[in-house]
């Protein structure tokens, strides 16, 4: 069995992992023109300064993944986990420090929809990293 350490490298790895995969979605929406077809004013650039953040507070996120909950479900797990960051993005970040009204209202109408399904994406990604890697 791991460590603590262990297990603590094991979960940011998982949701660095996960910010990583949420960050190619949202790249790859915005480039493909998927999130404009939907009036959604989302389309970052894919850089150095735009990704490190979003794989580090993936990281961080993934400390979720320490809490002993649903661990047989990967995908229920990984959905329910994803609720933390996309209630952070919809309700602190874009209208406190982003200034984009709430919920991301000003980038347009889905923006709700687009966050919690990029998210999704990050809590999935991370499940299953770490029920590749063998961990709970």
């Amino acid at each position: 069995m791991r460590g603590p350490i262990g297990r603590l490298n094991a979960v940011f790895a998982a949701g660095a992992f996960g910010g990583l995969v949420n960050s190619f979605a949202v790249w790859g929406f915005g480039v493909l023109g998927i999130t404009a077809r939907w009036g959604v004013h989302i389309a970052p650039a894919w850089t150095p300064g735009w990704l490190y953040p979003r794989i580090v507070w993936g990281g961080i996120w993934g400390l979720l993944f320490l809490l002993p909950v649903l661990a047989r479900s990967v995908l229920v797990r990984g959905l329910l986990f994803s609720l933390g960051p996309t209630l952070v993005q919809l309700f602190v970040v874009f209208p406190l420090k982003a200034h984009k009204g709430i919920a991301g209202l000003d980038l347009g109408a889905w923006t709700p929809a687009f966050v919690a399904f990029f998210n999704a994406a990050w809590g999935i990604a991370a499940a299953l990293w770490l029920r590749l890697a063998g961990e709970r």
